[in-house]
């Protein structure tokens, strides 16, 4: 229950409020606006204010930083709990909640002194978590994760029973704003009406993965993910072909012998091999030169002596017998020369044969002994390159595990969709089987309804809750229900039926807040029995039913409808002059 609300802004009008029905009634002079009498009176600012000593955003087009009104705190004096708490805050630091009476030591986040001012503080987020735990019993904690996300929070809960009107809170009744998604009106609903919150909030958490598997295959599809996911097909191919080639260089490597001295071997086959190469170089030119000795023991014979005879006389000379005698001796002695040549020759000839043969005998010594290192280099290897090897395989390996995890992912991609079916399905028969366990509770929401539209119109309406493939739904009928009037009306029968239910569990604020526009173009009629509905209410549970009217309005229906006059704050707002509205200025 809300005491009251102040602030040291010298021409703010305090309000004092009490148990049961608190109607703030402002005056609209004529030819003004509705926009206008908003701004001007303050009836909606009160709403703000709740909001903003109930740990709301302060952005910087709230209403709290403007020129006139940052430097100036505002307070609120209300039930938190089994005490009366005093909070305090301002737009010029947001972030800080004064307490200024309570007792925070048994709090889930106790206040702690502040060091200039000695005043007992809060940061807004540990007041919305001491809220939270206090009011509504929600186990937050200032610590946000993966673990607390989609979980129920104060500001989502209290905003049921403080609607705000620029938020669009009266569009539909399962919904405090026109921004609020899908997951945390049913976490939120689920909480206040006492069934497992927990199933919806598993069912936004599939959501984000199908949301996040449908990007990725879009992505896919654009070519954008090839080179670090792929397709299942191609992948199979890599895998098998890198699985392969891993298995062959562990084979390798398994058999592989290391030689210390393999590099010297290695330079000994080298030596070998050019010294080989030498010897053979030198057989061919022997041979070579083999040939030309042959050639030329031939090719030494001295021409005959009856030769010449026959030539000079052939040409008619006939030599005296002493030019014969000296033709002999110059062929004896030509001969002698071609004997020595002969013998020179054949001395040559067997020593390129001997030649031939000793390099024969040392390429026969050199090639076995290439052939021994041979096959110790094949058959061995170098320290070093075993490590080279290992460390290839170690990157085949990884190559290996790589492919592997693109390709098991490739499959779960194609598979994920089947498998988030099955999981809704699943949460599907969660939920069934969790609104058979709690269908006591689920038909006191029912009746409660039923009840409160009842008392507003002749033909009662209806609330059904039901399972589906995506969570809970909240249906609402009644009886004219396409009109705005009769919407929100299901609205304020809403808001009833979670103040009742809330209550029973010892849980809950202890007020209830609408602001005028929920009755905007509702019938007199059902104006006033709503009123009294929310009198009888805050009565019957002794809680507080707060409302704002203009003037005008509340006298549309006549006394005998409903006596408005005994529940109409002594405080009243008016924009006919500069000093009648809530902050007692105009900005």
């Amino acid at each position: 229950m809300i005491h009251k609300i102040y602030s040291n802004l010298p021409s703010f009008k305090n309000l004092e409020l009490h148990t049961g029905l608190n109607i703030l009634v402002s005056d609209k002079t004529p030819g003004s606006t509705d926009q206008q009498t908003r701004n001007r009176a303050g009836k909606t600012t009160v709403i703000k204010l709740i909001h903003f000593l109930l740990g709301g955003d302060c952005n910087n087009d709230s209403i709290f930083k403007h020129d006139k009104l940052i430097e100036y705190y505002f307070g609120m004096e209300f039930d938190l709990g089994d005490q009366r708490v005093c909070v305090e805050r301002s737009g010029s630091d947001p972030n800080m909640i004064i307490i200024k009476k309570g007792d925070t030591s048994s709090w889930p986040i106790p206040a702690r002194k502040e060091n200039q001012k000695g005043n007992l503080f809060l940061s807004n987020t540990e007041w919305k978590v001491n809220l939270g735990n206090i009011i509504f019993s929600t186990g937050e904690s200032k610590k946000r994760d993966k673990n607390t996300k989609y979980t129920p929070t104060f500001r989502s809960l209290i905003s049921y029973f403080v609607r705000r009107e620029y938020d669009n809170a009266f569009g539909t009744p399962y919904e405090q704003s026109k921004d609020q998604k899908r997951w945390d009106w049913q976490v939120a609903l689920s909480f206040l009406l006492g069934i497992d919150w927990k199933i919806s909030r598993k069912w936004q958490l599939v959501r984000d993965k199908e949301k996040a598997l449908k990007e990725l295959k879009k992505g896919i599809g654009e070519g954008l993910f090839d080179s670090i996911i792929g397709t299942v097909k191609n992948l199979r191919t890599d895998l098998a072909i890198a699985e392969s080639s891993t298995k062959e260089l562990k084979e390798q490597l398994k058999n592989f012998r290391v030689h210390k001295q393999y590099y010297k071997l290695e330079e000994e086959a080298s030596t070998l091999t050019l010294q080989m190469n030498k010897l053979a170089d030198q057989n061919v030119i022997n041979n070579q030169l083999i040939k030309e000795l042959d050639d030329s023991l031939s090719s030494e014979q001295p021409p005959p002596v009856d030769s010449v005879d026959k030539l000079y006389k052939e040409a008619g000379i006939v030599l005296p017998n002493n030019v014969s005698k000296r033709y002999e001796d110059l062929l004896k002695f030509h001969n002698t020369i071609i004997e020595n040549r002969k013998t020179y020759i054949e001395q040559e000839l067997e020593k390129a044969k001997e030649n031939i043969e000793k390099n024969n005998e040392n390429l026969k010594k050199l090639s076995e002994r290439q052939s021994e290192v041979m096959n110790i280099l094949q058959s061995h290897g170098a320290l070093d390159q075993y490590y080279k090897l290992q460390e290839e395989l170690t990157k085949k390996e990884a190559n290996v595990e790589s492919i592997k995890n693109r390709y098991n992912a490739a499959k779960q991609l194609e598979s994920q969709t089947t498998l988030f079916e099955i999981e809704r399905k699943q949460l599907l028969v969660s939920l069934t089987r969790d609104f058979q366990e709690q269908n006591e509770k689920l038909n006191k929401a029912i009746l409660a309804f039923e009840k409160f539209s009842k008392s507003l119109y002749e033909e009662a309406g209806s609330l059904t809750i039901d399972e589906s493939i995506n969570g809970p739904n909240f249906e609402f009928r009644i009886q004219g229900e396409k009109s705005r009037g009769v919407n929100n009306m299901q609205i304020f029968c809403f808001d009833m039926v979670l103040t009742k239910l809330i209550h029973e569990r010892k849980l809950g604020p202890g007020f209830v807040v609408h602001d005028s526009h929920l009755f905007d173009a509702t019938e007199e009629r059902q104006v006033a029995k709503a009123l009294k509905v929310g009198l009888n209410l805050a009565n019957e549970l002794g809680i507080q039913y707060i409302v704002s009217f203009n003037t005008d309005d509340l006298n549309k229906f006549s006394p005998h409808l409903f006596d408005a006059s005994k529940y109409v704050l002594p405080q009243k707002l008016t924009d006919a002059r500069e000093d009648g509205g809530l902050f007692g200025i105009r900005f």
